[in-house]
């Protein structure tokens, strides 16, 4: 069953994207990588996005037509998909988040727009999308949903292993001895990037390279006052996004600790917020192997801090388990469409919260009648991924 996975993450930058051939051989559900790409939004639809997430002010108006304009672009990086990467029985999309609604240590409601209707129009195939509410509404956040790959792929690493993401919040899955437990971290590109845009640091909007981190220093001030967050303390399972951590949230930070770091100061700092969170639950879950993707992984000032804190953890890339760091969560996607599709949950509780496992997501029908495959009595027990070439 060939498989596209969609998504546009916290950094809300464009749409990732990934054709998946999955096939069940005996526990083994083998998986063939094959296109893979990542489609910017247009400008101006990027610009109106931010300006409409929280905590700024929106109307249902703009929430309508940003749900058809984010849709177009889904069903637009779908059809070049297609077309390059050959014909899809299922597509899924996650959309993109503008809230994520959470009091304390529990989720009550998530918002993903981008309406698949555009996508399934487009292309004639099904879509699988609203992936995460089934979720919340089992007592689970709804996020990381990449663990149920996390799970499947690291489970049966001797010694355990966590899998960490470092996108516009960085999540953490912990898989040993057949246990799995994620959360989300906290931020690790949001702030970043927030500051980045803000301040124009940068046309692209986050922090290339590294390099304005590497001009600047630290601000011991401000950092102290960014790590008494009481998210921080919060017990896992526990989820976070833009609506805490976002640039009225930094100023009023910088408010309080009396900083007068410049732009490059606020970058530096803000970068070494993440590695230090990152670093502390790294260090408590005590695992052997750190495997890492997200676009936080290509900024040399993170990683290299994250080296020097958790001295004695094998740090790897995502790609030497074949799934390249930028595309795993399109891959995720992809994974937890086949197992929908098959009748299977998408969620381990201990990824989650919930009470128990859930299928995931809501159907559009294609151009032709829904047909699903028969359903699986059990799931597949792990995981392997393998890319291939291009055709």
């Amino acid at each position: 069953m060939r498989v596209l996975g969609m998504i546009s993450g916290t950094s809300h930058d464009g749409i990732d994207v990934a054709v998946v051939d999955f096939e069940l051989v005996g526990s083994v559900l083998e998986g063939r990588v094959g296109h893979t790409a990542s489609t910017p939004y247009p400008d101006e639809l990027r610009a109106r996005l931010i300006a409409a997430l929280p905590p700024a002010p929106t109307t249902l108006a703009e929430v309508c037509e940003l749900d058809t304009l984010i849709g177009q672009s889904f069903a637009q990086a779908a059809a070049q998909a297609i077309a390059q990467g050959g014909p899809v029985d299922l597509i899924v999309s996650h959309g993109q988040t503008v809230y994520h609604w959470v009091e304390g240590t529990h989720a009550l409601g998530t918002l993903q727009i981008g309406q698949p209707a555009w996508i399934a129009e487009r292309t004639g195939a099904p879509v699988l999308s609203d992936v995460r509410i089934r979720d919340i509404t089992a007592g689970g956040h709804g996020a990381p949903l990449v663990s149920v790959l996390d799970g499947l792929l690291l489970g049966g690493h001797e010694g355990g292993a966590g899998a960490l993401n470092l996108g516009g919040i960085s999540n953490m899955t912990v898989v040993r001895d057949g246990s799995l437990h994620a959360y989300d971290i906290g931020p690790a590109n949001a702030l970043i990037d927030a500051v980045v845009t803000s301040r124009g640091l940068n046309p692209r909007g986050f922090d290339e390279g590294g390099r304005i981190a590497a001009s600047g220093r630290v601000d011991e001030r401000l950092l102290a006052e960014l790590l008494d967050e009481p998210y921080y303390r919060l017990p896992a399972p526990k989820s976070t996004g833009k609506e805490l951590f976002h640039l009225g949230y930094l100023d009023a930070a910088v408010a309080r600790s009396g900083s007068a770091a410049d732009d490059a100061g606020l970058v530096t700092t803000l970068t070494e917020l993440t590695v230090r969170t990152v670093a502390a639950d790294v260090r408590a879950a005590g695992v052997g192997t750190l495997v890492v993707s997200g676009g936080g992984c290509r900024n040399p000032v993170i990683m290299d801090g994250l080296l020097a804190a958790v001295t004695g953890v094998r740090v790897a890339p995502s790609d030497e388990f074949g799934a390249p760091s930028d595309d795993k969560e399109a891959i995720a996607f992809a994974l937890i469409g086949w197992l929908s599709a098959h009748g299977l949950p998408g969620t381990a509780p201990g990824g989650t919260g919930a009470t128990g496992p859930r299928v995931l997501g809501t159907l559009t029908p294609g151009t032709g009648p829904l047909v699903l495959p028969a359903p699986l009595a059990e799931p597949p027990r792990s995981l392997t991924l393998a890319l291939v070439p291009a055709r």
